[in-house]
């Protein structure tokens, strides 16, 4: 059986450490600023983008709205692309896109087994386990093995679980369900307890401080 490498619980399955992965980009970072191809102001823009205008945060604050207001979870359920749109979030890497949403019943798991097609403009850059062959396969052929040895999460028996494959022209993410015990909360308090994870299906949202 193929073995994904897990640091981690949270982050997901890496092939090296997230500091090695870190320091090898800061390095690269540095020789292509000294070399005069990168200046310190566009790094510091693009990061300021990925941090603040693109990344899992936006998709979290749509997650919310969904929970809070059953008819903006409607026009999500039925067009993610143009409900995404009325927040602000959509453009490439996110023209169509289709929003599952789990149950009692039935868990959504995502996908792209031709290689990472991912929501870009919704969950920001796709995480490195997400786009190698162990995860893509395996979770394909067993991904109720998948999700308990990987990631920590056992799914029932009695629970169905569906894996949907991302495309080019197609590309799925995932509507959590809302956590118990989070009725006084407001869509910012909401939003904080989303996960990347939870939006590609392989966790669930964080449970509030009690």
């Amino acid at each position: 059986m193929t073995s994904i490498q897990i640091p981690s619980r949270i982050a997901g399955p890496y092939p090296r450490s997230e500091e090695d992965i870190a320091a090898r980009v800061k390095a690269l970072e540095a020789l292509m600023i000294e070399k005069g191809i990168l200046t310190t102001e566009a790094v510091d823009r693009v990061s300021a983008i990925y941090e603040n205008e693109v990344g899992p945060q936006i998709g979290a604050r749509i997650v919310a709205k969904a929970w809070t207001d059953p008819e903006f979870k409607q026009r999500l359920l039925a067009d993610a692309t143009a409900a995404c749109r009325e927040l602000g979030a959509g453009g490439l890497q996110g023209e169509d896109m289709l929003v599952v949403e789990n149950t009692d019943t039935v868990r959504h798991v995502v996908v792209c087994t031709l290689c990472s097609c991912y929501p870009w403009p919704v969950l920001g850059l796709p995480p490195n386990w997400y786009k190698y062959p162990a995860y893509r396969s395996r979770m394909v052929r067993e991904p109720r093995v998948v999700l308990r040895e990987e990631f920590g999460l056992d799914v029932p028996d009695s629970v169905e679980i569906r894996v949907w494959d991302s495309s080019s022209e197609l590309r799925y993410w995932v509507l959590p369900q809302r956590p118990a015990g989070t009725d006084a909360l407001g869509e910012e308090e909401l939003a904080r307890l989303v996960t990347r994870n939870s939006m590609i299906g392989v966790g669930d949202p964080d449970r509030p401080a009690s």
